[in-house]
């Protein structure tokens, strides 16, 4: 089974109480079908903070690293017997977090 990363995309990071009993039954459903890996919900970006150790002492740099108007609010990781699952499984995750889901397979 490959393993996917579900970015969930949007420009507010918090569900409603409606879309987050949604996504609580996609997560069931995850689970119960044997797809589930991890997920997560990300705190807004001004919280994060940019770290770039390459050239000796690291910098670090308030805020996201690329300024947009989205931003990635949460995620899940997947696993799914080949890609037209993952697919399905993104369509259902978009649907159920009422949010646009990008899909990407990890390497190897």
């Amino acid at each position: 089974m490959a393993q996917y990363l579900m970015s969930v995309l949007n420009e507010t990071a918090l569900p409603t109480d409606e879309e987050q009993a949604a996504i609580d039954v996609f997560n069931d459903r995850l689970r119960a079908d044997g797809h589930w890996v991890f997920a997560g919900g990300l705190a807004s970006p001004a919280t994060a903070t940019v770290v770039d150790g390459r050239d000796g002492d690291p910098v670090f740099t308030d805020g996201p690293y690329v300024e947009s108007k989205e931003h990635v609010v949460g995620f899940w990781i997947i696993e799914a017997p080949h890609l037209d699952v993952a697919l399905r499984l993104a369509a259902l995750g978009s649907r159920h977090c009422n949010r646009r889901v990008e899909l990407r397979p990890f390497l190897g």
